[in-house]
């Protein structure tokens, strides 16, 4: 019974053994079948394949330097829109009666300086008159003391040409002081000109805040608000994502970065379209390395230090969307060249 129990025993252990030995080299093939997906193939000196995420422009939209509810609001989540469409209006009925006012007083000092310009030409013909009647004053002065010298004409008589040709220079004067103040009086109407166009060119720009349009071809990745609710500075309306143009953030390891080139064509794919291929270019690289970051996943064998690099790409399908994991192969240049 004891030679029987020791025999059980062993054959027991003889199958243990022959179970994990087909366990280590099931994983062992595995290992040796998923090795390049994982780590990257030491064996292909060519090419290295990396790893990230598909990253896009987005830009937050609000309406800036105005509050007031939202009026018109015509897209949803997942439309595509032009450069300069109108995305939501805000109630404007304020900002378009104060711009009216403000108009309506770039209209007076406009007036005013007409009004002005004609109050100096008629001072300025003053004037001309007045120095026409000063001169004959001043004539009829010198005749009257000529012949009051010879006993020809009374005293009084000269006294008076002498106060006529008096009172005539002081309208003159006169005269000539209403010419500077309608002179001062045009400058002043062309400031308040100035201050009241300067005026409703800002009124024109609060007014056209209340319209937000898009700043770029794109995608409406989120809306963020509802008509009648109350927009103003910071308050988010919609994201937008630019997606016909995407690139990809990647990490190159320390070793390979001499043998990667700036405009270098670059083959991406995604797990999302299988057999698929997108083309792309190596836009950026960055010239400082790093400690590899913790959240990327490289198919290289992992190295201390990796340099950051940007693969741009074409996306006129929309296919590729920011998140999107993605793979690009780099073909590696012999250094120096």
């Amino acid at each position: 019974m004891q030679f029987k129990r020791t025999k059980n025993m062993d054959l027991s252990k003889h199958r243990t053994q022959a179970l994990l030995v087909l366990v280590a080299v099931t994983a062992a093939g595995i290992v040796a079948w998923r090795w390049p997906v994982l780590f990257g193939s030491h064996a292909d000196t060519t090419h290295i394949v990396v790893s990230g995420n598909i990253e896009a422009h987005e830009s937050v939209l609000s309406v800036t330097q105005v509050q007031a509810p939202i009026v018109y609001l015509p897209f949803d989540e997942g439309a595509y829109v032009r450069r300069g469409t109108v995305l939501a209006r805000v109630d404007d009925r304020l900002y378009r009666q104060q711009t009216e006012i403000d108009r309506t007083n770039l209209q007076v000092a406009t007036a005013q300086i007409s009004a002005n310009e004609s109050t100096l030409a008629a001072a300025r013909n003053n004037v001309v008159s007045d120095q026409f009647d000063l001169s004959e004053k001043q004539l009829d002065l010198g005749r009257a003391e000529n012949l009051v010298k010879g006993n020809a004409i009374a005293r009084q008589t000269r006294d008076l040409a002498f106060t006529a040709e008096r009172q005539s220079a002081a309208t003159l004067a006169h005269d000539k002081a209403l010419v500077e103040v309608a002179s001062n009086n045009i400058a002043l109407a062309r400031a308040n000109q100035a201050a009241a166009d300067a005026k409703l060119k800002l009124d024109e720009v609060m007014l056209s805040y209340t319209v937000l349009r898009a700043p770029f071809d794109g995608v409406i990745a989120v809306r963020e608000a509802e008509l009648g609710q109350l927009a103003g500075s910071g308050v988010a309306i919609f994201t937008l994502d630019e997606l016909d143009h995407v690139w990809l953030r990647a990490y190159v390891n320390e070793p390979d970065i001499g043998k990667v080139r700036l405009n270098e064509a670059v083959t991406v794919t995604t797990d999302t379209y299988p057999g698929k291929t997108y083309h792309g270019r190596i836009s950026f690289i960055s010239p400082q390395a790093e400690f590899t970051p913790k959240t990327v996943e490289t198919h290289a064998e992992r190295v201390t230090l990796v340099y950051r690099v940007r693969i741009d790409i074409d996306n006129p399908t929309h296919e590729l969307l920011p998140g999107m994991p993605a793979d690009a192969s780099i073909a590696l240049l012999a250094p120096g060249k």
